[in-house]
C-alpha cells in the first residue's frame, strides 16, 4: 500500500544511501556503503566555490571487512564531495573500527571512538544504521544454512532478532520448533 497523497510541496533534499555486501575468496566479507546528499537547487560555497543543482553536496564511501563473527578487520572511509575542504581529513580514523563486533553494543563502541568531533556524522550515518543491517542481510544467511539445524544444541543467533524471529513466532515455530517458546 502506498503513502497517502501528499500535500502541495517543492523538492529540496535527496539522500541516497546504498550498500552492498560481497564474499571474498578468502573467506572475510566486504560491506561497502555510499550516502549522497543533492539539492534541488544551486548555490554558492566558500570552499568548493559554486555547487549545483544535482551535484553531490555530500559523497562518502565505507568499507568494512568482516569475518563470519561480524568482527570489523579492517576499515576504510573516503570522502569525495563535502562542503567544507577538511571534511576528509577525518575519513582515515574510520580505520579505529578494527577489531569492533557488529552486534550489541556496536552503536555505543563506534560512538565512543567517532562519535561528535571524532567522526563524519554523514560517514557514521552509514556505519551505525545500514552498513551493519547489510552485514547481517548477507552474512546471517549463510550462518542460517548451517545452522537451520542446530547440530550442537546452540540456539540460533538469529533469535530474537526482530519480531518475526521472535522465540513466540510460527516463523521459529516452523524453522526452529525446539527453541519455539509460544503456546
Amino acid at each position: 500500500m502506498p503513502l497517502s497523497k501528499p500535500a502541495k510541496r517543492q523538492h529540496i533534499h535527496t539522500r541516497e544511501i546504498r550498500c552492498d555486501a560481497y564474499q571474498r575468496e578468502d573467506g572475510l566479507w566486504d560491506i561497502e556503503g555510499i550516502i549522497t546528499d543533492t539539492k534541488s537547487y544551486s548555490f554558492d560555497n566558500t570552499d568548493r566555490g559554486h555547487v549545483a543543482a544535482g551535484e553531490p553536496v555530500h559523497q562518502m564511501r565505507v568499507r568494512l571487512t568482516i569475518d563470519e563473527e561480524l568482527v570489523v578487520q579492517e576499515a576504510e572511509a573516503v570522502t569525495e564531495a563535502a562542503p567544507f575542504n577538511m571534511c576528509g581529513n577525518i575519513a582515515p580514523d574510520y580505520s579505529k573500527l578494527a577489531g569492533l563486533k557488529i552486534g550489541p553494543g556496536w552503536r555505543k563502541n563506534v560512538f565512543e571512538r567517532l562519535g561528535r568531533t571524532k567522526g563524519c556524522t554523514h560517514i557514521s550515518d552509514l556505519v551505525l544504521g545500514p552498513l551493519p543491517v547489510t552485514a547481517f542481510q548477507a552474512v546471517i544467511p549463510a550462518r542460517r544454512l548451517r545452522e537451520n539445524e542446530p547440530a550442537d544444541g546452540k540456539r540460533p543467533s538469529t533469535l530474537d532478532t526482530c519480531h518475526a524471529l521472535a522465540a513466540t513466532s510460527p516463523v521459529v515455530k516452523r524453522r526452529w520448533p525446539a527453541f519455539y517458546e509460544g503456546e
